[in-house]
């Protein structure tokens, strides 16, 4: 896996945005924008052709397939003359099918560090970039993943400006791709770093008093960040005890967080199609974009 140090610039040299043309992918495209900016990045504009999706079905396959394409182009001509895309290189991909794994060969074919993508929380017909698909995305992704979900509001700036980062960690003690990622942005940032663990339940096992079983799990969070990272990001660690995804949710919304760094592993059985993870919550519940990691831990 990838170890991103915490004197190594995070470098995003291709950046996929995929698109279903919603309301809320644009809210995503100009996250996506603001990082391109920031980091002089091409932007690859992706939209997967997924007819299944949509609610008027022409009985010839071949109409439909041509009514949907074009339908698409004329979208897409539409974001290109709005002049979002204005001043980074960028350029169009079309392609057709499942949603994952039409992005996943853009993402090899154009070599992508990292996939934005919106999400509206909530399954339905109509839209292709819905709750569970962009939960399939984060989770079989080799790349980051960078969800903008429906509570994110406001306009981005011209250039991303991360200036307070969340990373959400299980507290195990060797650090992940995503501790590494959260490290590195908030050096590039100049970001104040905030480290929790939400802590589910007291596990009966244990003899130690609440305050002890927090000062045990602190500890252990600061060996995920470099002793270094104090005179630049002056990270905080916190400990929580509850529902996890409440209670990463609560720590971002009082610190008013600019990003959510989670660590996820792969689930290619059950993404999408199974009761929400704290991933999935967070993401669809979060008021800033959320950044996940695949790793082989986590949520």
């Amino acid at each position: 896996m990838i170890r991103v140090e915490a004197r190594s610039r995070v470098q995003l040299r291709n950046i996929l945005f995929a698109t279903d043309f919603s309301e809320n992918s644009l809210q995503a495209v100009q996250c996506a924008m603001a990082i391109a900016r920031r980091y002089e990045s091409r932007l690859i504009v992706a939209h997967v052709l997924r007819p299944d999706t949509y609610q008027v079905i022409p009985q010839d396959p071949t109409v439909l397939t041509d009514w949907f394409r074009r339908e698409a182009e004329q979208q897409m001509a539409s974001l290109l003359v709005s002049g979002v895309l204005r001043g980074v290189p960028h350029e169009v991909v079309m392609r057709q099918g499942s949603v994952w794994p039409a992005l996943s060969e853009v993402v090899q074919d154009k070599e992508i560090d990292l996939l934005v993508v919106g999400t509206h929380g909530r399954t339905g017909i109509g839209k292709v970039m819905l709750g569970s698909t962009a939960e399939e995305v984060f989770r079989h992704a080799d790349c980051p993943v960078l969800t903008v979900g429906p509570h994110v509001s406001g306009t981005p700036a011209p250039e991303a400006n991360f200036r307070r980062i969340i990373y959400a960690t299980d507290a195990t003690m060797i650090p992940d791709d995503a501790a590494a990622y959260a490290v590195s942005l908030a050096q590039e940032y100049g970001a104040h770093l905030t480290v929790i663990h939400a802590v589910r339940e007291m596990p009966g096992t244990w003899s130690d008093t609440p305050a002890h079983v927090e000062e045990e799990f602190v500890n252990r969070l600061k060996h995920l960040v470099p002793p270094e990272a104090e005179s630049w990001c002056d990270p905080e660690f916190v400990v929580r005890f509850g529902e996890p995804a409440a209670e990463i949710l609560d720590v971002a919304n009082g610190r008013k967080a600019d990003l959510i760094v989670l660590g996820v592993h792969g689930d290619v059985a059950l993404a999408g199609h199974r009761p929400a993870t704290i991933a999935y919550k967070v993401v669809c519940e979060a008021h800033c974009p959320v950044l996940t990691v695949k790793g082989e831990k986590q949520s």
